[in-house]
């Protein structure tokens, strides 16, 4: 298979299967294991069809056009306004969200390692070690997403067969697909598929091989479907979804990420679970941050009009206000 294709089709898989993934099996609980494996396929279905139109529209644009441009050409002006609000805000937004978990991660590290750092340090840490692989451009990302991919996936496979055993046909059995309907579980899952900021990129890194850009975005939104549906298989079979350390509990639970962690080490008594959890978890921030730094970085240079060159664009412009944010956020935390 084409070397390239396989990054390709890594960096959709990167964007698209993030930290949140945990929380799939929590926000479709009460659908259970068989409508959440319904209400996945039927996103997928969608999120990839209009994955295949987005790339149409940009193909009938110059080279390197994002999504300022394809909004200009097809929208006017207002669209072009309303996709500067929406794209920064949700860039940006999480962008932060992974720097945060990064530094978080770093921070734990190094002080395992015997070096005693501020969170504010060691975010700024984090950003610049894969920051810095964002300015080399497209092909580092995708060299450097490659090997974090390796990890996460294969922790995930580790992660899946350690607990499958573990399974209970009656917690499979539970839900109620009348439940579909529900705006939380839609909502999460449709998120979960999405990987449309990376494409322009991927037009540009694959010379506009049309075929070979079809066949990354299909199996790249095919992938996280499988890793999707084993994933709600084992956690949805494992943890019953009412009582103590229940999905309905972490359904309403502010830090339902942990919780999972938790219930997991509580229930299986396994503490590898424990350490491919967030082992799986840190890759999942790593290879997010690459895609959405690297989609920031082009929508930036396309909406305006500069070149990607040196670190006047990339740093500046990505890295700044994010970190700042963090940096206000863990000084009230330690004031308080």
């Amino acid at each position: 298979m084409n070397s390239k294709l396989i990054g390709g089709i890594l960096l959709v898989v990167g964007t698209t299967i993030g930290a949140g993934m945990l929380a799939l099996p929590i926000a479709t609980a009460q659908l259970g294991f068989w409508g959440s494996t319904f209400l996945l396929i039927g996103c997928w279905a969608i999120m990839t069809a209009c994955a295949f139109l987005f790339l149409e529209v940009n193909l009938q644009l110059p080279p390197k056009t994002n999504l300022i441009s394809m909004a200009g050409a097809t929208l006017g002006v207002p669209g072009q306004v309303l996709t500067w609000i929406t794209y920064i805000l949700l860039l940006y937004s999480i962008l932060s969200a992974y720097i945060a978990g990064g530094g978080d991660l770093f921070h734990y590290l190094l002080q395992t390692s015997g070096f005693n750092v501020s969170l504010s340090v060691a975010s700024l840490l984090f950003t610049l070690l894969f920051g810095i692989i964002v300015y080399f451009g497209i092909r580092f990302v995708d060299y450097a997403n490659r090997s974090l991919m390796f990890g996460k996936l294969g922790a995930f496979i580790l992660l899946v067969v350690l607990v499958l055993p573990f399974v209970s046909k009656s917690n499979i059995n539970h839900g109620e697909l009348k439940q579909i309907t529900s705006l939380n579980s839609i909502s999460v899952v449709i998120v979960a598929f999405t990987c449309l900021m990376i494409i322009p990129s991927l037009r540009t890194y694959f010379n506009e091989d049309v075929k070979l850009l079809r066949k990354t975005i299909f199996f790249g939104t095919l992938i996280p479907l499988v890793c999707y549906i084993a994933w709600d298989l084992v956690i949805m079979g494992v943890i019953p979804f009412v009582g103590e350390h229940g999905l309905q509990q972490m359904l309403h639970s502010s830090s339902s990420n942990s919780d999972l962690i938790v219930a997991l080490t509580y229930i299986l008594q396994s503490q590898k679970v424990t350490l491919f959890a967030k082992f799986f978890t840190s890759i999942c921030m790593a290879t997010s941050f690459l895609s959405v730094s690297l989609s920031l970085s082009d929508f930036l240079s396309d909406g305006l009009n500069i070149v990607k060159r040196g670190f006047g664009l990339t740093y500046p412009l990505i890295f700044k206000s994010p970190i700042r944010w963090i940096a206000a956020i863990h000084a009230q935390a330690t004031t308080q």
